[in-house]
């Protein structure tokens, strides 16, 4: 069992936060904050007056879980049977593969060399169980290469929250004065179900050894991988089509089965000398259409700056899916939005591969209330249409104009501002050495700075002080988006800037 550990900053206290119950606590702690204190479940306030220099950073329990998750892939290389045991945790059943890395040391010793290859810190602890090893790497001293000396033993000296019961529970026991597991093996087992439920019995005989519990090992699919062989080369161009074609013909028929689609396709020709051309394409969004594919990868072959050479032919074609997502059938709306959205997917699609999936870009919301953060560029193909995000473009009253404008200026541009009043909308402002009247206007809308933040992230020059935006219209019907950065109790002279243009 494999637990990881925060190995960021070895130097300096670090810890992680979490909130639990509507309160900040310590989610994960570095070996430095553990080193002065600091353990995880205390509570944000308490730990700062304990050790006022501790760096605290939010938690990203998604992120967390991707990055375990990639973790027991790359576990794969030394067991099949890896299971996630979140937030933090690893298990790997060993039996019958640890003879092929020198025995359990062995295996040990090169799981933590891998990993340390990447910066992450492990724990390593193994047992009969994957509950003992839990308990022992997460509860106990043991911090060796291969098994305990004495298993059993280990096991009863570790404390009862190894037997990860309910807090009432748990509480339970201590208030009778069982505080190691060992004191709880020496009870009688009816007793011990009968006034603290059946579960702490099936947790006590797991960790001794009692009952197995089963792995459920994270599912690695089969790679979707179609082959064809030529007893003589082909060269021409449209027996290679022909012949790809009725690969993704069989890719296509395995995806139904499946419900899948694919999101990338890698086609190779391997020559009759040995050489070989490997073409790669992406979707925005998984797709089992032939047509569409070998279009696709007719615009990737007309972008290479060299034209594939066939040689004296080749022998063998390959079409691998390394990228497949779940594909269901649908109903067609009435309105035809589906149509539209599959129609601007495919110009996604033919553009990303005809000039590079880098070229073409779209922006994907954000959960800022910065207006130059609320928003970030991304490749259009990896965000097509029919993709939602979690956080969704806000849509404007119906009727009334944009509150926010298309085209921002990155910094904002500063203006010399000329107000009726010191804290009221601009009458008149020059910008770019022309002098604009202002005929109309609208706010002013308050945003507040970033005070969690203190200046990371901010638009140099633009930290710490609010900001009052109005929408004006000069004489002519032009439309812009001005702010004033700073209240006059923050700063007694704040300056103006133009933000937005609107269209």
């Amino acid at each position: 069992m494999i637990e990881q550990e925060n190995g960021t900053l070895h130097n300096a206290p670090l810890a992680m936060v979490t909130k639990v119950r509507g309160a900040l606590r310590l989610g994960a702690v570095n070996g430095a904050a553990r080193d002065r204190g600091m353990a995880v479940g205390m509570a944000l306030a308490d730990a700062r007056a304990v050790l006022p220099d501790l760096i605290v950073a939010e938690m990203d329990e998604q992120a967390d879980a991707h990055w375990l998750m990639r973790l027991a892939r790359r576990c794969g290389a030394w067991s099949p049977h890896v299971m996630v045991t979140p937030p933090d945790g690893l298990v790997m059943e060993s039996t019958g593969v640890d003879h092929l890395f020198g025995g359990e040391a062995g295996l040990a010793a090169q799981v933590e060399d891998a990993m340390a290859d990447i910066g992450m810190t492990t724990r390593v602890a193994m047992a009969a169980t994957s509950e003992a090893a839990q308990a022992l790497v997460r509860y106990g001293v043991h911090n060796g290469q291969g098994p305990v000396a004495d298993e059993g033993g280990a096991i009863r000296a570790l404390p009862i929250a190894a037997l990860g019961l309910e807090d009432e529970a748990a509480l339970a026991l201590s208030r009778a004065g069982l505080k190691t597991v060992g004191d709880v093996a020496g009870r009688s087992m009816a007793a011990i179900a009968a006034r603290f439920g059946g579960e702490a019995v099936t947790a006590l005989r797991r960790l001794l050894g009692e009952e197995q519990a089963p792995i459920a090992p994270i599912i690695r699919p089969r790679p979707l991988r179609f082959e064809r062989r030529f007893p003589e080369p082909i060269g021409l161009q449209s027996s290679i089509a022909a012949c790809f074609l009725d690969l993704m013909h069989q890719a296509a028929g395995e995806m139904a089965q499946r419900d899948l689609g694919g999101r990338r396709f890698a086609l190779t020709l391997f020559r009759s000398d040995g050489a070989r051309h490997r073409l790669m394409i992406e979707t925005g969004l998984p797709t089992r259409d032939p047509a569409l594919v070998l279009r696709l990868f007719d615009e990737r072959i007309a972008a290479l700056a060299d034209p594939l050479d066939p040689g004296f032919g080749y022998d063998r074609i390959t079409l691998l899916v390394p990228l497949a997502e779940p594909l269901l059938a649908s109903q067609s709306a009435l309105d035809g939005e589906e149509k539209q959205e599959a129609a601007l997917a495919e110009l996604i699609d033919r553009l990303s591969t005809r000039l590079g999936p880098d070229a073409l870009r779209r922006l994907v919301p954000q959960d800022s209330h910065m207006p130059e953060q609320a928003q970030y560029a991304v490749a259009a193909i990896h965000h097509a249409p029919g993709h939602h995000a979690p956080i969704a473009w806000p849509a404007p009253a119906q009727g009334e104009p944009p509150l926010r404008p298309l085209f921002l200026f990155d910094p904002p541009q500063q203006v010399d501002i000329i107000a009726e009043v010191p804290d009221g909308p601009p009458h008149r402002f020059r910008w770019r050495g022309t002098l604009y009247e202002v005929s109309r206007f609208e706010g002013p809308e308050r945003i507040a700075a970033q005070w969690w933040r203190r200046k990371e992230g901010e638009i140099p020059g633009m930290g710490g002080l609010t900001r009052d935006y109005y929408r004006v219209e000069d004489r002519h019907g032009r439309r812009y988006w001005i702010f004033r950065h700073g209240l006059y109790e923050e700063k007694p002279d704040p300056h103006w800037y133009m933000h937005g243009l609107f269209a």
